[in-house]
């Protein structure tokens, strides 16, 4: 039998066989290694200080925004300034130049001015901030058997069973017709009451055991219940005690009506903070990280810019988890729209230069990929799956089946990335979202795309993808923060 290991020169082999010399064939393998084994004392340091401040950021932030407020503060703090103003002002903007652009308090738009015309590209970091959750109807409280209740309408690819029998917090916002907004959290103090969706107990459910999981739990059964003092009065036949005695506490706590919640945005989320997740503290638990955690290590990225070469962005957009429909998704103007007023100001817009700022911009579409999982080996594919602590990860394409509507990057763009990833040491992987045949998903990286720029979707592997609490690595959420600070610098 010939020796695959063999040492010796070629022309001493047997040419029946091209075998490769032993050492250089193991340098060729690409080894996916595990974040935690560079790390040193320092930076686990780093990496376990930079997951308390994220910790604290998606503890707060649990609605768009509440993300976009947060996002423009900091931002504030850091020398950025609002575009809305600075056209007011007719001011004009210059290279190093830092700006925001809000759009309905649930969009947002960060941009770090560089050297080079905008003309040339820029380097953009595209993330959502919305996440799958119950919405409150327009016309949503009731009462039912002396129990006040709220009725839902649940937003994003949610598994409906999930979302009963767990406290759960109310966040949002009440317009007024006046024109006054009231911002509305309840249940995330440990003194504050909780919320829920109550479950059927398990001797009386032998009928819904029988149901599909898709069906055990229906849209219309995800109403939430708010309370059972009834109002007192002196007419034992009044009607909803319960419910107008909850409506007075509504209104001396936030001077609100019922009418009002026409005219409000009101997100039933998880309630309580991201924790520690493994007796060695390496993940994060924590609702909304899809894909809260992204936008967070994309905004962190862009605030360590420093007079770029070329114009950095950090978008963050709502909508995605919908279809990034809407004048606050992905697919209105918003962005485009920003981008000529910069140019504009910077006495330097044409139509065709605002195309060609487009087209030759490169993109990182920052979303999270779903991590291997021991418990459901079935569904992915070893080879092609991301892993929890193994670092920032590349999909090439996402969508479904035969690729059907996703962003497929081009082999040029992959192999840029992978020099810019290795040469600020930033440990990275690539992977597919599960096997071919078993769905899907998709992002917002064919909608900036269209405009001809590169663009791949990258970011942190999860547990629990859309579930009300999900898991992430801290290593990978460290990787991601670097990933996208050496894009920023480099692409």
């Amino acid at each position: 039998m010939m020796n695959i290991y063999a040492t010796t020169e070629w022309d001493e082999r047997d040419e029946t066989y091209m075998i490769a010399d032993w050492k250089q064939g193991a340098d060729l393998v690409k080894n996916y290694r595990c974040a935690w084994d560079k790390y040193t004392r320092e930076d686990m340091d780093r990496v376990f200080s930079f997951s308390e401040s994220y910790k604290d950021f998606i503890s707060r932030c649990k609605t768009e925004r509440e993300c976009v407020k947060e996002f423009m503060a900091i931002a504030k703090r850091n020398g950025f300034r609002d575009l809305e103003s600075v056209i007011a002002e007719g001011g004009s903007i210059k290279p190093g130049d830092k700006l925001f652009a809000n759009n309905m308090g649930k969009t947002l738009a960060l941009f770090v001015i560089g050297t080079q015309p905008l003309e040339k590209g820029m380097r953009i970091l595209g993330a959502h901030i919305d996440s799958p959750r119950l919405d409150l109807k327009q016309n949503p409280l009731y009462e039912d058997t002396d129990l006040a209740m709220l009725e839902t309408h649940y937003y994003g690819g949610v598994k409906k069973y999930q979302w009963v029998a767990l406290p759960l917090a109310i966040h949002g916002v009440v317009m007024k017709k006046d024109g006054s907004s009231i911002e509305v959290v309840i249940g995330e103090e440990d003194d504050e009451p909780v919320v829920g969706v109550s479950d059927l107990l398990i001797h009386l459910a032998a009928d819904q055991m029988e149901k599909k999981l898709s069906k055990g739990i229906e849209g219309e059964d995800l109403n939430i219940c708010i309370g059972s003092i009834p109002v007192r009065t002196d007419n034992s036949d009044e009607k909803e005690r319960v419910k107008k005695n909850i409506l007075g506490i509504l209104n001396q706590r936030y001077g609100i009506t019922e009418e009002d919640f026409v005219s409000a945005e009101l997100e039933v989320v998880p309630a309580g903070r991201a924790r520690d997740y493994g007796l060695d503290r390496s993940m994060v638990m924590a609702y909304g990280q899809d894909d809260r955690v992204c936008a967070y290590t994309s905004f962190e990225a862009l605030m360590r810019i420093k007079d770029p070469d070329k114009t950095c962005v950090a978008l963050m957009v709502d909508k995605e988890e919908i279809g990034s429909v809407g004048a606050t998704g992905m697919t209105s103007k918003f962005f485009e729209n920003s981008l000529a007023e910069i140019m504009n100001l910077m006495g330097d817009y044409s139509e065709l230069k605002l195309r060609r700022a487009l087209a030759n911009s490169r993109m990182l579409s920052c979303d999270v990929s779903a991590g291997f999982d021991p418990n459901y080996p079935s569904v992915m594919e070893k080879r092609n799956s991301a892993y929890l602590g193994k670092g920032l990860t590349f999909n090439k394409y996402t969508g479904s089946r035969g690729k059907s509507g996703s962003n497929d990057a081009n082999a040029e763009y992959m192999a840029r990335l992978r020099a810019i990833m290795d040469k600020h040491g930033v440990t990275w992987q690539t992977a597919e979202l599960g096997k071919v045949d078993q769905g899907g998903g998709g992002t917002i990286a064919y909608i900036l795309a269209e405009y001809g720029m590169e663009v791949i979707d990258c970011g942190v592997p999860l547990h629990n993808m859309h579930a009300p609490w999900e898991i992430a690595s801290k290593a990978d959420v460290y990787e991601a923060m670097r990933g996208y600070y050496a894009f920023l610098m480099e692409a």
